[in-house]
């Protein structure tokens, strides 16, 4: 990675967090129902979702209400794509890499459809993401393989004039917030 978009990317992600932390003190609105709409046109399909850790914008709502299988990340190994172990609600969970909740058991999953979480995201549909690099290597494992949609979930605060880009950094084709829905071709 190029320091200057390093550095830059460290400094976006400073501020990014601080507009999360106050949008999450103020309430998640109606953004888990218009998440539940979108994905009612992937009936069917496999979703990965995410558990919520602290700040993020919590999916479980619309994961729950989802009509087909549900998957959430697992943490394989640094420098690895995420893998997907299947998730109901009720299912026992132990904690992961960085504190993050997984099923203790179950299928591994190939999703179509991914709820990303996000620290910023952009006009253009790019996302500031912890700076692991997870989400860009799934995406592109997935997208190399078969049809893969990847929505955005986060707070419109959340949005930034424009997050710093790498070759590497995989675009979402939407971004779900408390207000509204926003597609990118």
């Amino acid at each position: 990675m190029d320091a200057d978009v390093k550095g830059l990317k460290a400094i976006t992600r400073k501020a990014a967090f601080v507009a999360r932390s106050a949008a999450f003190a103020a309430g998640q609105g109606q953004a888990a129902e218009l998440l539940a709409d979108v994905l009612a046109g992937y009936r069917g399909k496999v979703l990965a979702g995410y558990m919520p850790m602290r700040t993020e914008i919590d999916p479980l709502p619309a994961m729950t209400a989802h009509d087909g299988p549900v998957g959430v990340p697992v943490i394989i190994g640094k420098g690895q794509p995420l893998r997907f172990r299947e998730w109901t609600p009720g299912a026992a969970l132990v904690e992961g890499e960085f504190g993050a909740m997984i099923p203790a058991e179950g299928a591994w999953l190939d999703p179509e459809v991914l709820i990303v979480p996000l620290v910023g995201f952009d006009a253009r549909g790019f996302r500031l993401g912890y700076g692991g690099g997870f989400y860009d290597r799934t995406l592109e494992g997935l997208r190399s393989r078969h049809q893969t949609v990847a929505i955005g979930f986060a707070f419109d605060a959340q949005e930034l004039a424009q997050v710093p880009t790498e070759p590497t950094d995989q675009r979402l084709d939407l971004i779900v917030t408390e207000t509204g829905v926003r597609r990118f071709s």
